[in-house]
């Protein structure tokens, strides 16, 4: 335990700043023991909450777990390589690790190492921001070929993470990739498919996926859709960026443009306007565009996937079957869905990636609702169950896509991780969290017992400073902003030297 308590010394000095304007002292002020808070996750959802816990709290300490031994989520690992714009909020997200009331420890994984009623144990509060780590499934025959990936798995791939270091994804052996999808995932890997490789070159894109890339033989990629352009789910800024490639022909239908009034009543919002009338400008400018040099970006809409057939192999995917849609209102919810004609046609392709939505997972004493895929909350108070009569499970507390679904920008998580903060907030200025009858909770310093005895190696930001060095370093000679490390133990190693 001292040596855990000795990589963390940095963390625990200056417990007590001078009271900033809107901070709470909390129902225990005049007590020693501070409010103990553990954020499960690093990403935007967990930094996010833990700033504006040590902005609205002056007793508050926090601890920020994660499996990785690297902080900062999706910003390091979902994030495009080719959109560093993006990722600059790191450098807040460091502020807020180098706050003496704030600790890090990565390489630790909830459910294995540390359980959840064992945080519960020892924190006064716990915030689950540990987001979506797996991928729905469009449970249609031929889902389990080879050659067909989620999307996250790709963007994982190409963004250097630990668990997709070996995924090697066969872009040599086809012409045509089919993407499922047309959200702004779906886009990020259509465009990182098809973009000027001496651009991606300057990236922090991670070399082996840069290297395969560079000996890709795809010219085409498809993105399809169930529904039509007006209800494309991308943003403008995302979709304004892949019409805009270098050397790629963009193929629409003109048939698929015809808006009815129902859609007419769609784009009274300007947001879907916008991205119909850069959809009908792209397809305009290149109707007479046929260079053979060319790359092409079909966007096929108005089709969802049946099934997927096999190449001559049996093994690897030949094909997507599409069924051919049409658009319903809906009666219930008033809005177009999309429903089956019974025209099928096949597209040829020999990758499919699909971008159909991330999946969050459950832990051992976890609420969970497994069709809409969240944990039942209240402003973020973890429910007991979805029914009117759940009760709120006192000190759990959740934030980010676990809270919320799999949806929304980077910022997003800032609005909602300050409406959980502020019941957390409320909640101790009540006494709920540290009412005078409870056992002392030992935060930080239990945690690392915990560890300590289960013999975790948790990585310290103190750690991930020397693979952010490492990588950095690498990165200069190759023109680069980093040179990712990608392997479990290479970032173990880094960490610990």
């Amino acid at each position: 335990m001292a040596r855990g308590l000795r990589l963390l010394s940095r963390a625990v000095v200056s417990l007590r700043p001078p009271l900033a304007q809107g901070l709470t002292r909390g129902f225990a002020a005049s007590a020693t023991e501070p409010l103990h808070v553990c954020v499960v996750g690093s990403g935007p959802a967990g930094f996010y909450t833990a700033d504006r816990m040590l902005k609205g709290h002056e007793g508050a300490q926090v601890d920020i777990i994660d499996r990785l031994p690297t902080p900062f989520g999706l910003v390091r690992s979902g994030v495009a390589p080719d959109h560093p714009e993006t990722k600059i909020v790191v450098n807040q997200f460091s502020r807020v690790a180098a706050n003496g009331r704030c600790s890090f420890f990565g390489n630790v994984t909830l459910g294995r190492d540390v359980s959840l009623s064992e945080l519960r144990e020892i924190y006064h509060a716990v915030v689950l921001a540990y987001g979506a780590e797996s991928d729905r499934s469009l449970g249609i025959p031929g889902e389990d070929l080879k050659g067909i990936h989620s999307a996250r798995e790709f963007v994982w791939w190409y963004n250097g993470h630990p668990d997709m270091c070996d995924l090697s994804p066969d872009l040599k052996n086809t012409q045509s990739a089919v993407v499922l999808g047309q959200g702004n995932v779906a886009l990020d890997v259509a465009r990182i498919l098809l973009r000027c490789k001496t651009e991606l070159a300057t990236t922090d894109i991670a070399d082996y996926a840069l290297d395969a890339l560079c000996g890709s033989t795809i010219r085409k990629v498809y993105l399809v859709g169930r529904r039509g352009p007006v209800q494309a789910v991308c943003t403008a800024k995302e979709l304004r960026e892949i019409l805009g490639l270098k050397n790629v022909r963009v193929c629409i239908k003109e048939a698929d443009l015809a808006t009815s009034p129902a859609d007419e009543e769609e784009m009274s919002s300007r947001i879907q306007r916008r991205v119909y009338e850069l959809l009908s400008k792209a397809a305009s400018a290149n109707r007479d565009n046929n260079c053979n040099d060319q790359k092409e970006l079909h966007f096929v809409f108005f089709r969802r996937p049946t099934r997927f057939i096999p190449s001559e192999n049996g093994s690897t995917v030949g094909a997507v079957e599409l069924e051919k849609t049409a658009l319903k209102v809906d009666e219930v919810t008033g809005k177009q869905v999309a429903v089956g004609t019974g025209e099928f046609d096949d597209l040829k392709c020999g990758l499919v990636l699909k971008s159909i939505g991330y999946k969050s997972l459950p832990v051992q004493g976890l609420p969970f609702d497994k069709i809409r895929g969240v944990v039942p909350n209240l402003r973020g108070r973890v429910m007991s169950s979805e029914s009117e009569t759940a009760a709120v499970e006192t000190g759990l507390y959740v934030v980010g896509w676990l809270k919320r679904g799999p949806t929304g920008i980077v910022a997003t998580n800032l609005h909602c991780a300050e409406e959980t903060v502020a019941s957390i907030l409320e909640d101790d200025t009540k006494g709920v969290l540290r009412a005078p009858s409870d056992s002392k909770k030992h935060g930080r310093t239990g945690l690392v017992e915990i560890l300590e005895q289960k013999n975790v190696h948790f990585v310290p930001f103190s750690g991930w400073e020397k693979i952010d060095s490492k990588e950095k370093m690498a990165g200069q000679l190759r023109n680069k902003p980093r040179e990712k490390i990608t392997t479990w133990d290479g970032l173990q190693e880094a960490a610990n030297e």
